[in-house]
Order: C-alpha cells, then structure tokens, then sequence
C-alpha cells in the first residue's frame, strides 16, 4: 500500500520517471493544458465540476509523494485589473500547505509570458488539470531531489 496521499497511478506514474528539474505543472480550471504543454508532456484532466478538485488539493498531494525545489505562481501582469487587489488569496492557501508539508522555499511568481514558457520546454512532464475556479492559481512545481 501507499504511504502518501497521492494514489492516481498515472499521475504516480509520470512522477517515478520525473528526475531533478522536471517542470511539474498543476492547473487551474482556465488555463489552456491541451495546448499549452511541452514535447514531453502528459496532460491528466481531473477537473470533475467547477471548484472540484482544486489546485490546492492536488498540491497536498503531489508534496506528500515527491521532492520539489521550486514553487511558482503565475504573476498577474501589471495592466491586468487583478494586479491591483495585490496577490490572489488561493496564494496563501498554497504557502500555508507548502508550510505544512515542510517545504521552506518561497512561492515565487513568473510573468504570465513567461511562465508559459517554462511549461512549453522539454523539461515539463506532467500537467495536471483542476477544475479550481480560483483566480491566477496555476502553480508550477520544479522537481528536487531524494535526501538520504
């Protein structure tokens, strides 16, 4: 039996033959996963209904069962009407996990452009779909390694 809270065995997995860097994408239910992945890319859809499953849950899961290094938001470009509310609130929901899971790196965000980027390279192997409804809650999760 599995130890972790994870137990999908596709997203498991992808995650086993995931190394160091691996670009691990987790998606709210607005971002554009079927055409927006890299070469390498498994696209896995569990987004059941508006708000199930949320970002934030896959992200619970996905920390219990692997190392990561890096955590990234999508940042909210300057002209965007949401940059002035100041961060989206699901942000605190995720540092707040993070912290619980006992991860201790910052949660970092990448311009919206950018971040797109970096989940079109060869590095990105996995793209998890939600069905969150949370504004600006895509994380991007860089894959770290086993301590001894």
């Amino acid at each position: 039996m599995l130890k972790s809270k994870l137990i999908h065995p596709d997203i498991l997995a992808v995650l086993g033959r995931a190394g160091h860097h691996a670009r691990i994408l987790i998606a709210d239910g607005n971002y554009p996963a079927s055409t927006t992945m890299g070469p390498n890319g498994t696209l896995i859809s569990l987004n059941l209904s508006p708000g199930l499953v949320t970002v934030n849950q896959v992200l619970e899961a996905i920390l219990s069962a692997i190392p990561i290094d890096h955590v990234h938001t999508m940042g909210i470009p300057a002209d965007d009407p949401y940059a002035q509310l100041g961060d989206p609130p699901v942000w605190k929901e995720f540092s707040a996990t993070m912290a619980a899971a006992g991860l201790s790196i910052p949660l970092t965000p990448i311009s919206k452009w950018d971040f797109y980027e970096e989940v079109k390279s060869t590095d990105h192997v996995l793209t998890i779909q939600t069905g969150d409804v949370a504004l600006w809650a895509n994380l991007l999760l860089k894959v770290g390694v086993r301590q001894p």
